[in-house]
């Protein structure tokens, strides 16, 4: 997937800052998506949303609202009709750059946001919205006892998700105002709706209320115990999932990436996010998991290290190993578990050579049950035997190829 940074101007003149998720190859439709109340395009369920739309040939354009994240302007000044008006101009900066948006996809805030600019993009053929309220006002609830503060004052510093925000009066006076119903009741496009029973900050009745004012055809779908930032992984992956099927009915996509098939032992790595390290990794075509690094050398911490991928792998040849063993002597193991350690220590100098570094692999292994000393030493020696342990502790060849 590729992404393209890119700029268009605000409803007050404000430079707003997007990201623009194109497939690898032919776009064959156009998304928007519109992120959460104070958030940015970049929170992790924006950016694995919008590339799993992009792998079905989708160009989706995410963007910060004004004040928020890298746009310009002051996020005082906004309120939910400015991030509408933000909204219906982020759709004529994608159409002018390859064509119109036909799906809009809104998280919370972003998700009511979309309901009600959807009338005034009439390219759009269908709306998606994740943890939405039905009313705009539901967010006043994260302000507390300040909203007296901002009645009173006409404006008052609030603290949100550990970062301040000046939230002004009129920004209460225009959610108040908001009116949806007729808004989601004149929608004349196709409504999915996604939404965690368990969401502690927009709750369930939000569904039941934007599905009962909406007319058909419309969707509900259950995002079961994922929290309201979808931040877990398979989550997003699920929602993302879920709109592509849904959005198949609607809106033009490519075919489905074919995995490509992997003989036993095979394991396919590919880049999911260009920008920093993270790795989708694929076993013979029926495992997937995340590879990633710490945020602290520019990961973003979604997934095991490689080297933490390594251990995990002693660890679980480790524990298989034993339990063989221990099963075919009848040795009465009720159960094995290993923690592992990676560490590079310093060798010291050999003479005419410099200091240099070794990996070093320590297993701390916990075995319960009735075990004799003898056993228990048996246990201990036949970890040694485990086929990843000689792999590492011997050397081992790399061969690599250069393919297109």
């Amino acid at each position: 997937m590729k992404t393209q940074r890119l700029t268009f101007t605000g409803h007050d003149g404000s430079t707003l800052a997007a990201r623009l998720d194109l497939p690898e190859g032919e776009i064959t439709s156009t998304a928007l998506f519109a992120h959460c109340f104070t958030c940015s395009k970049d929170i992790p369920a924006a950016k694995r949303i919008a590339q799993h739309l992009a792998q079905r040939g989708m160009a989706v354009l995410r963007f910060d609202f004004t004040g928020l994240g890298h746009s310009e302007g002051e996020f005082a000044n906004t309120n939910f009709t400015t991030n509408v008006a933000d909204l219906v101009l982020a759709a004529q900066a994608l159409e002018e750059r390859f064509a119109a948006p036909q799906l809009l996809v809104g998280h919370s805030l972003g998700g009511a946001a979309v309901l009600k600019a959807a009338g005034q993009i009439p390219s759009a053929r269908a709306v998606a919205t994740i943890g939405a309220p039905f009313d705009p006002a539901h967010v006043a609830h994260n302000f507390g006892a300040k909203v007296k503060e901002i009645e009173e004052d006409g404006g008052a510093q609030v603290e949100l998700a550990g970062r301040p925000f000046t939230i002004c009066k009129h920004f209460l006076e225009d959610i108040a105002a908001q009116e949806m119903a007729p808004a989601i009741a004149s929608l004349h496009k196709a409504l999915l709706v996604l939404h965690a029973p368990m969401d502690d900050v927009v709750g369930i009745e939000n569904a039941a209320e934007i599905f009962t004012a909406a007319k058909h055809p419309k969707s509900f779908v259950t995002l079961d115990d994922a929290d309201h930032l979808v931040t877990r992984i398979k989550d997003a992956e699920y929602a993302a999932d879920t709109i592509l099927a849904w959005a198949a009915r609607y809106v033009d996509l490519a075919a489905e990436p074919v995995t490509k098939a992997a003989p036993d032992g095979a394991v396919h790595v590919s880049e999911a996010d260009a920008k920093g390290f993270l790795q989708d990794v694929n076993i013979a075509g029926r495992h997937t998991y995340l590879a990633d690094e710490p945020a602290s050398v520019g990961g973003s911490d979604l997934g095991p290290t490689p080297y933490q991928y390594l251990s995990a792998g002693l660890g679980a040849c480790t524990t298989m190993t034993i339990r063989m063993y221990a099963r075919h002597k009848g040795y009465p193991l009720e159960h094995v578990a290993v923690d592992v350690y990676h560490d590079k220590r310093h060798l010291e100098a050999m003479e005419g050579q410099a200091p240099s570094k070794r990996d070093v692999f320590r297993r701390d292994i916990h075995v319960r049950g009735d075990l004799s000393d003898s056993q228990r030493a048996d246990i201990l020696r036949i970890a040694d035997k485990c086929p990843v342990h000689k792999t590492l502790h011997a050397s081992a060849e790399i061969e690599t190829t250069l393919l297109d």
